[in-house]
């Protein structure tokens, strides 16, 4: 059985699949294990560090996605420079383990089924106490929560904590927290360590215990529906309960001195939680961080990659976050992905048991089919959705030509 690390070419992504550490434990068990050279630099694990615990460097890329039975990575394929996809070097019938945002872009999945590629989805990984391992969505928001508060707190022209000196006494900052997920809560936890009052909000009642627990005022908005979807995630709510949502935090947007907005929901537009109006009442100076800036923002204001001052407030909007802790990021992923592996895999051999909750909700892509149904509908849903698209790209470029 070989297993395969292929490096990173997403220009952003810093993270790899295995670090020695977890390289060292698949090989004692008599695991081939194959590493891309230079796979680890950005996460300052070096070749020689990776050879030192059993591992075999590759300097031929199609070798080592060609030859590999199973392909571990951390960002979905992607396109290269000679324009070949890396899909197109998985030999059929090899597995591939990875996030894949299925959901988002489900092309990759019918390509990944074409190649009769099984391909294993980090994202799709379930939400279960057996399965706390392997959740790679929750190691790397814990990441990104952290870091939030840093970047807030650096961009922010005031203290955190509060402080009393022969020149007066600063009061603290007033931190605000839309979310109480993973993120959310890593948010609170390390806003409160910098000596912020924190205060949360989700939509979700049965998450005011944890933030309560964090030392954070949980901010409460009672909804006449369902707020919890499967796996403890929340729930697309409707426009009237939005609209209430929207009318008891503004105050408390008003009034905080940094927005943390951590809103996400697979698949689909970050829901906006922040509108411009918002925004417009808060203090100039205030700080907003956008952890869903990638699904389009929770902030009416937030611009994808970009730092931006709007009415005087600097809104942020970071791009794969965790990707910037890149050791640690590393060493949690690959904790997530070795445990995988150890279910994956018996004596030596690979076992695909759909029979196992976690190997089922999982896997994408087997035999030549996808096999999520939420994948197939996504992908069905995209399909209906481009002719329409071209019509109407068509029917602008008609009027430009005309007018």
């Amino acid at each position: 059985m070989r297993i395969a690390v292929a490096k990173e070419i997403e220009v952003c992504e810093r993270r790899v699949a295995l670090i020695p550490d977890t390289v060292a434990r698949l090989v004692k068990q008599g695991l081939e294990v194959w590493v891309e050279t230079g796979a680890g630099e950005r996460s300052f694990f070096s070749d020689p560090d990776y050879e030192a615990a059993g591992a075999i460097i590759i300097s031929d890329t199609a070798k080592l996605w060609g030859e590999t039975d199973i392909l571990l990575k951390v960002s979905p394929p992607q396109e290269r420079e000679d324009g070949r996809s890396e899909i197109d070097l998985l030999k059929e019938g090899a597995v591939l383990v990875s996030f894949l945002n299925p959901l988002g872009n489900p092309v990759v999945a019918q390509q990944l089924a074409n190649r009769k590629v099984t391909a294993l989805s980090m994202e799709m990984i379930p939400r279960t106490t057996r399965a706390q391992s392997m959740d790679a969505l929750s190691s790397q928001a814990s990441l990104a929560g952290y870091k939030a508060v840093l970047i807030a707190a650096a961009a922010l022209p005031k203290y955190f904590p509060m402080l009393t000196t022969a020149a007066g006494t600063i009061a603290p900052a007033k931190v605000f927290i839309m979310g109480a997920g993973v993120a959310g809560l890593q948010a609170i936890a390390t806003a409160r360590r910098l000596g912020a009052v924190v205060e949360a909000f989700d939509i979700r009642p049965a998450v005011k215990e944890e933030v309560q627990s964090l030392g954070a005022k949980f901010v409460e908005v009672k909804l006449d529906e369902e707020t919890v979807a499967a796996g403890g995630y929340a729930k697309e709510i409707s426009e009237a309960s939005k609209q209430r949502t929207q009318e008891v935090v503004a105050e408390h947007i008003k009034n905080s001195d940094v927005v943390i907005t951590t809103a996400q929901v697979p698949g689909r537009q970050a829901p906006r939680l922040v509108t411009e109006e918002m925004v417009a009442q808060m203090k100039p100076g205030s700080v907003i961080v956008d952890l869903a800036a990638e699904q389009g923002g929770n902030c009416a204001c937030t611009e994808p990659g970009k730092d931006i001052v709007w009415n005087g407030v600097t809104i942020i909007g970071p791009i794969n976050l965790p990707s910037s802790m890149p050791i640690h990021a590393s060493q949690l992923y690959a904790k997530n992905v070795t445990s995988l592996m150890q279910l994956l895999i018996k004596d030596k051999a690979l076992q695909v048991d759909f029979s196992d909750d976690i190997v089922d909700a999982a896997c994408v892509t087997h035999a030549g089919e996808i096999r999520n149904q939420r994948v197939r509908d996504a992908l069905q849903a995209l399909n209906t959705q481009q002719p329409q698209r071209l019509i109407r790209e068509w029917r602008v470029r008609i009027l430009d030509f005309r007018f």
